[in-house]
C-alpha cells in the first residue's frame, strides 16, 4: 500500500467530518502534505466517483456520497494500489533449485490471498467508520 492510500482516506474523511466544500490547500494542511499532491490524488477520487470540485473563489472538494457508503476498498481502487505490492521477486525461473526458480511463484500466490483478505476487511469499513475511531483514541 502506498501513502496515496492513507492520503486518500484522510482526505475523505476530513470532508465528511467538515460537510462542506473544502480546499486542496486546507486538505492539505489537515493531511500535513503540500495541495499539489492533494490534487492528484483527489482527481483520482473524483474519477473514481468518490468526491465533487466546485470552482470559483470557495471552490474545492465535496463527497459524492454520504461516507458511510464510502468504503476503504472503493478509495483503495480509486488510487489503483494494492494492499501489498512488491516490484522485486528473488530467485530465477530458469535456475535449476526447485527454490530458487519456484520462490516467486509461490510468494505471489501468498501476496494475491493476502490482497484478497484485505480487499475483504477494508470492504466491510467505511470512511464514516474511521471518523467514529477518532473518537476512540
Amino acid at each position: 500500500m502506498t501513502g496515496e492510500f492513507n492520503i486518500a482516506v484522510h482526505g475523505l474523511v476530513f470532508l465528511g467530518h467538515k460537510e462542506c466544500t473544502v480546499s486542496s490547500e486546507e486538505l492539505a494542511e489537515n493531511i500535513c502534505t503540500n495541495p499539489a499532491r492533494v490534487r492528484k490524488i483527489m482527481a483520482k477520487l473524483k474519477k473514481y466517483g468518490l468526491v465533487e470540485t466546485k470552482e470559483g473563489k470557495n471552490g474545492g472538494y465535496v463527497l459524492n456520497k454520504a461516507p458511510e457508503h464510502i468504503n476503504l476498498e472503493q478509495i483503495l481502487d480509486a488510487v489503483q494500489v494494492e494492499p501489498v505490492e512488491v516490484s522485486w521477486r528473488s530467485g530465477d525461473q530458469n535456475m535449476d533449485c526447485m527454490v530458487a526458480s519456484g520462490m516467486a511463484y509461490a510468494m505471489d500466490r501468498i501476496y494475491g490471498e493476502l490482497n484478497k483478505t484485505c480487499r475483504k476487511k477494508l470492504k466491510a469499513v467505511s470512511v464514516r467508520q474511521v471518523e467514529e475511531m477518532l473518537s476512540l483514541s
